[in-house]
């Protein structure tokens, strides 16, 4: 199996993400969020492990990519995750990646990003998409167990971040209700912080994060099966909110990034009317 394989493989309705690459020194990842989605289709998920040979096998894989294509790092398993640490296999991509040309896209929740900013503000190409679930720190480390940092230091990274590289900040997912009371909050922080695109999407349930965010939350299980199994709809393998709650919460954040002049873009909802630019990010590269 290839290290870059193409994004998005089994074809989401709903995406509209422009065409590009998917990258990860890791399989799995030790976040362990209640609500992820990939603890379902890849095997031991929880238990993360460097992939053998990387550095090796992604010079011969570098070869074959077309210039000024798009690699996405990491769409499932955080590249800066506590292995990291260790193995330093993300810091050897990105001195990789510097000798060609192709856009680069990390998705993270750390702020260990902050580690490799001497590599990452000398990348030609590279755009930072840096995950907040909420503003409220007891919340976050309930729903993200495995990420031992504060909604604070995570808006301080993306400060230092900012001020070398364009940043989109994925606020999401959007859990009705307990991340969806502070959306101005939340904006207004990332706007502050220096993001220049407000990416959202809510929470999709697949029965093993659903079991695990009911026994997280039992006062919301009898009210999440019946906006999920109930009144919700079942789209591409996952039970979504019904299309009139997720337009209002979608629409609340779309509000709030307009207020202060922010690109907004929502991600696999069937909103993209009213996205202001591409849902991952991609229109910030050059931006400088």
């Amino acid at each position: 199996m290839n290290l870059i394989a193409p994004f998005d493989p089994w074809k989401n309705q709903y995406c509209t993400c422009p065409g590009k690459f998917s990258l990860s020194a890791y399989t799995g990842c030790a976040h362990n969020c209640l609500y992820c989605y990939a603890t379902s289709y890849i095997r031991n998920f929880s238990s993360p492990r460097p992939k053998k040979d990387f550095t090796k096998r992604l010079e011969n894989e570098l070869k074959r990519i077309p210039a000024g294509s798009i690699i996405t790092i990491a769409n499932s398993s955080d590249s800066y995750q506590p292995l990291e640490k260790k193995y330093k296999l993300t810091r050897e991509m990105l001195l990789l990646l510097k000798n060609y040309q192709l856009k680069i896209n990390i998705v993270t929740k750390s702020i260990l990003i902050l580690r490799d900013i001497d590599v990452l503000k000398d990348l030609k190409n590279i755009v930072v998409s840096f995950t907040l679930t909420c503003m409220d720190k007891q919340l976050a480390q309930k729903l993200e167990p495995g990420l031992r940092e504060c909604p604070l230091e995570k808006l301080k990274a993306i400060s230092t971040l900012s001020k070398y590289i364009p940043v989109a900040a994925r606020f999401d997912p959007l859990i009705y209700p307990l991340n969806t009371k502070d959306i101005k909050e939340a904006v207004k922080a990332l706007s502050d912080s220096g993001v220049r695109q407000i990416i959202t999407s809510t929470y999709k349930t697949k029965p093993d994060n659903f079991k695990r965010m009911c026994e997280a939350f039992p006062e919301y299980a009898s009210l999440w099966k019946s906006l999920y199994m109930a009144r919700g709809e079942r789209k591409g393998g996952y039970n979504y909110l019904a299309a009139e709650l997720r337009e209002k919460l979608i629409g609340e954040v779309k509000g709030a990034a307009d207020t202060v002049k922010l690109k907004f873009s929502s991600c696999r909802e069937g909103f993209s009317g009213i996205n202001t630019t591409s849902c991952d990010g991609s229109s910030l590269f050059h931006i400088s």
